[in-house]
Protein backbone atom coordinates (compact mmCIF):
# COMPACT_ATOMS: atom_id res chain seq x y z
CA UNK A 1 0.00 0.00 0.00
CA UNK A 2 1.78 3.56 -0.82
CA UNK A 3 2.14 6.66 0.60
CA UNK A 4 -0.50 8.04 -1.73
CA UNK A 5 -2.96 5.91 -0.40
CA UNK A 6 -2.65 6.75 3.02
CA UNK A 7 -2.70 10.30 1.98
CA UNK A 8 -5.82 9.98 0.20
CA UNK A 9 -7.43 8.27 3.65
CA UNK A 10 -6.40 11.06 5.86
CA UNK A 11 -7.85 13.51 3.28
CA UNK A 12 -10.57 11.88 3.27
CA UNK A 13 -11.58 11.78 7.03
CA UNK A 14 -10.10 15.00 7.98
CA UNK A 15 -12.69 16.65 5.86
CA UNK A 16 -15.58 13.73 6.29
CA UNK A 17 -14.65 11.61 9.13
CA UNK A 18 -17.82 11.94 10.89
CA UNK A 19 -20.88 9.67 11.51
CA UNK A 20 -23.91 9.84 10.17
CA UNK A 21 -25.14 9.58 13.96
CA UNK A 22 -23.21 12.25 15.20
CA UNK A 23 -24.74 14.64 12.18
CA UNK A 24 -28.04 13.37 13.25
CA UNK A 25 -27.39 15.09 16.95
CA UNK A 26 -27.37 10.96 18.20
CA UNK A 27 -24.94 10.43 20.73
CA UNK A 28 -24.85 7.00 20.22
CA UNK A 29 -24.93 4.71 23.05
CA UNK A 30 -25.69 0.70 23.26
CA UNK A 31 -28.94 2.18 25.10
CA UNK A 32 -32.51 2.01 23.70
CA UNK A 33 -33.26 5.24 22.61
CA UNK A 34 -29.92 5.91 20.88
CA UNK A 35 -30.15 3.09 19.31
CA UNK A 36 -34.16 3.39 18.29
CA UNK A 37 -33.19 6.89 16.80
CA UNK A 38 -30.50 5.54 14.87
CA UNK A 39 -32.72 3.08 13.50
CA UNK A 40 -34.89 5.67 12.19
CA UNK A 41 -32.14 7.69 10.78
CA UNK A 42 -31.44 4.33 9.21
CA UNK A 43 -34.87 4.19 7.39
CA UNK A 44 -34.74 7.69 6.22
CA UNK A 45 -31.19 7.46 4.50
CA UNK A 46 -32.47 4.30 2.78
CA UNK A 47 -34.72 6.38 0.86
CA UNK A 48 -33.88 8.07 -2.84
CA UNK A 49 -32.66 10.87 -1.02
CA UNK A 50 -30.23 13.47 -0.50
CA UNK A 51 -28.19 12.46 3.07
CA UNK A 52 -28.68 15.97 4.08
CA UNK A 53 -32.45 15.64 3.68
CA UNK A 54 -32.20 12.33 5.62
CA UNK A 55 -30.08 13.39 8.52
CA UNK A 56 -32.23 16.85 8.80
CA UNK A 57 -35.70 14.73 9.41
CA UNK A 58 -33.94 12.72 11.84
CA UNK A 59 -33.45 16.16 14.02
CA UNK A 60 -37.15 17.37 13.27
CA UNK A 61 -38.45 14.09 14.58
CA UNK A 62 -36.63 14.69 17.56
CA UNK A 63 -37.60 17.89 18.08
CA UNK A 64 -41.32 16.87 17.64
CA UNK A 65 -40.43 14.20 20.38
CA UNK A 66 -40.37 11.87 18.24
CA UNK A 67 -37.23 10.06 19.98
CA UNK A 68 -38.54 6.29 21.01
CA UNK A 69 -40.55 3.73 19.78
CA UNK A 70 -43.51 4.17 22.14
CA UNK A 71 -44.00 7.84 21.25
CA UNK A 72 -43.57 7.05 17.82
CA UNK A 73 -46.52 4.57 17.76
CA UNK A 74 -48.43 6.52 19.44
CA UNK A 75 -48.37 9.70 17.32
CA UNK A 76 -50.95 10.76 14.87
CA UNK A 77 -50.28 9.63 11.59
CA UNK A 78 -50.26 13.17 10.63
CA UNK A 79 -48.35 13.84 13.52
CA UNK A 80 -45.47 12.43 11.83
CA UNK A 81 -46.16 13.27 8.16
CA UNK A 82 -45.93 16.80 9.53
CA UNK A 83 -42.60 15.97 11.49
CA UNK A 84 -41.50 14.41 8.09
CA UNK A 85 -42.24 17.25 6.33
CA UNK A 86 -40.24 19.85 8.48
CA UNK A 87 -37.41 18.12 7.86
CA UNK A 88 -37.53 18.30 3.92
CA UNK A 89 -38.44 14.80 3.42
CA UNK A 90 -42.01 15.33 1.45
CA UNK A 91 -41.25 13.03 -1.48
CA UNK A 92 -41.91 10.18 0.75
CA UNK A 93 -43.53 11.60 3.96
CA UNK A 94 -47.45 9.83 3.70
CA UNK A 95 -45.74 6.12 3.36
CA UNK A 96 -43.10 6.70 5.50
CA UNK A 97 -44.97 8.24 8.19
CA UNK A 98 -46.95 4.80 7.68
CA UNK A 99 -43.81 2.72 8.10
CA UNK A 100 -42.39 4.57 11.24
CA UNK A 101 -45.67 4.11 12.90
CA UNK A 102 -45.59 0.00 12.28
CA UNK A 103 -41.61 -0.21 13.04
CA UNK A 104 -42.41 1.23 16.54
CA UNK A 105 -45.74 -1.45 16.86
CA UNK A 106 -43.31 -4.32 15.73
CA UNK A 107 -40.17 -3.29 18.23
CA UNK A 108 -42.45 -2.52 20.97
CA UNK A 109 -44.69 -6.09 20.48
CA UNK A 110 -41.67 -8.47 19.85
CA UNK A 111 -38.59 -6.87 21.10
CA UNK A 112 -40.21 -4.86 24.10
CA UNK A 113 -39.02 -1.11 22.10
CA UNK A 114 -35.01 -2.16 23.01
CA UNK A 115 -33.30 -3.15 19.71
CA UNK A 116 -30.59 -5.17 22.12
CA UNK A 117 -33.16 -8.25 22.55
CA UNK A 118 -33.21 -8.26 18.46
CA UNK A 119 -29.19 -8.50 18.34
CA UNK A 120 -29.72 -11.29 21.51
CA UNK A 121 -32.21 -13.11 19.84
CA UNK A 122 -29.44 -13.02 17.00
CA UNK A 123 -26.82 -14.30 19.30
CA UNK A 124 -24.62 -11.44 18.17
CA UNK A 125 -24.41 -13.01 15.03
CA UNK A 126 -24.38 -9.86 12.23
CA UNK A 127 -26.02 -11.53 9.01
CA UNK A 128 -28.98 -12.78 11.38
CA UNK A 129 -29.30 -9.09 12.44
CA UNK A 130 -28.99 -8.18 9.20
CA UNK A 131 -32.11 -10.11 8.47
CA UNK A 132 -34.07 -9.41 11.75
CA UNK A 133 -33.33 -5.37 10.95
CA UNK A 134 -35.55 -5.65 7.36
CA UNK A 135 -38.26 -6.69 9.32
CA UNK A 136 -39.44 -3.19 10.09
CA UNK A 137 -41.24 -1.97 7.20
CA UNK A 138 -39.45 0.26 4.90
CA UNK A 139 -35.84 -1.19 6.41
CA UNK A 140 -34.52 -3.50 3.53
CA UNK A 141 -30.85 -4.70 2.94
CA UNK A 142 -29.95 -1.03 1.79
CA UNK A 143 -31.34 0.47 5.72
CA UNK A 144 -29.95 -2.29 7.48
CA UNK A 145 -26.79 -2.34 6.01
CA UNK A 146 -26.69 1.88 6.71
CA UNK A 147 -27.69 0.64 10.64
CA UNK A 148 -24.90 -1.68 11.07
CA UNK A 149 -22.19 0.73 9.63
CA UNK A 150 -23.00 2.93 11.92
CA UNK A 151 -23.94 0.65 15.42
CA UNK A 152 -20.53 -0.75 14.99
CA UNK A 153 -19.57 2.02 17.23
CA UNK A 154 -21.03 0.26 20.11
CA UNK A 155 -21.57 -3.24 18.99
CA UNK A 156 -18.33 -4.30 18.55
CA UNK A 157 -18.96 -7.91 17.59
CA UNK A 158 -20.55 -6.11 14.52
CA UNK A 159 -17.35 -4.42 13.46
CA UNK A 160 -15.62 -3.86 11.42
CA UNK A 161 -18.31 -3.53 8.60
CA UNK A 162 -17.78 -2.47 5.60
CA UNK A 163 -20.88 -2.97 3.15
CA UNK A 164 -20.73 -2.72 -0.55
CA UNK A 165 -21.48 1.10 -0.47
CA UNK A 166 -18.20 1.96 1.53
CA UNK A 167 -16.06 -0.01 -0.73
CA UNK A 168 -18.05 1.87 -3.60
CA UNK A 169 -16.35 4.55 -2.27
CA UNK A 170 -12.99 3.41 -1.60
CA UNK A 171 -12.69 2.21 -5.21
CA UNK A 172 -13.77 5.77 -6.72
CA UNK A 173 -11.04 6.71 -4.56
CA UNK A 174 -8.53 4.37 -6.19
CA UNK A 175 -8.43 2.68 -2.71
CA UNK A 176 -8.54 -1.10 -2.31
CA UNK A 177 -11.29 -2.80 -1.80
CA UNK A 178 -10.36 -5.41 0.66
CA UNK A 179 -11.66 -4.12 3.90
CA UNK A 180 -8.46 -5.24 6.07
CA UNK A 181 -6.35 -2.91 3.64
CA UNK A 182 -8.32 -0.29 4.07
CA UNK A 183 -8.44 -0.38 7.89
CA UNK A 184 -4.78 -0.66 8.08
CA UNK A 185 -4.83 2.55 5.67
CA UNK A 186 -7.12 4.34 8.45
CA UNK A 187 -4.62 3.72 11.33
CA UNK A 188 -6.30 4.02 14.80
CA UNK A 189 -9.80 5.36 12.94
CA UNK A 190 -12.74 3.66 14.60
CA UNK A 191 -14.52 1.34 11.62
CA UNK A 192 -17.45 3.26 11.88
CA UNK A 193 -15.81 6.72 11.30
CA UNK A 194 -14.15 4.99 8.05
CA UNK A 195 -16.96 3.42 6.79
CA UNK A 196 -19.14 6.85 6.72
CA UNK A 197 -16.20 8.84 5.05
CA UNK A 198 -16.45 6.03 2.12
CA UNK A 199 -20.04 6.47 1.75
CA UNK A 200 -19.91 9.86 1.28
CA UNK A 201 -17.74 9.72 -0.81
CA UNK A 202 -19.51 6.95 -2.94
CA UNK A 203 -22.64 8.97 -2.83
CA UNK A 204 -21.22 11.95 -3.47
CA UNK A 205 -18.96 12.46 -6.47
CA UNK A 206 -17.70 16.28 -5.19
CA UNK A 207 -16.43 14.44 -2.23
CA UNK A 208 -14.50 12.20 -4.30
CA UNK A 209 -13.04 14.92 -6.40
CA UNK A 210 -12.33 16.94 -3.79
CA UNK A 211 -10.34 14.57 -1.73
CA UNK A 212 -8.36 13.52 -4.84
CA UNK A 213 -7.66 17.26 -5.78
CA UNK A 214 -6.26 17.90 -2.07
CA UNK A 215 -3.53 14.83 -2.39
CA UNK A 216 -2.42 15.78 -6.19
Amino acid sequence: MSGDQRRVVRELLDAHGQTYAEEAGIALKDTPQPLYRLLVLAHLLSARIRGSVAVATARALQEAGLSDPHRMADAGWQERVDALGRGGYRRYDERTATQLGEAAELLTERWGGDLRRLRKEADGEVPEVHRLLQEFPGVGPTGADIFLREVQRVWPDAAPYLDRKALQGAERLGLPSDPDQLLDLAGSTEPAVLAAALVRAAVDKDVARDTLDRTD
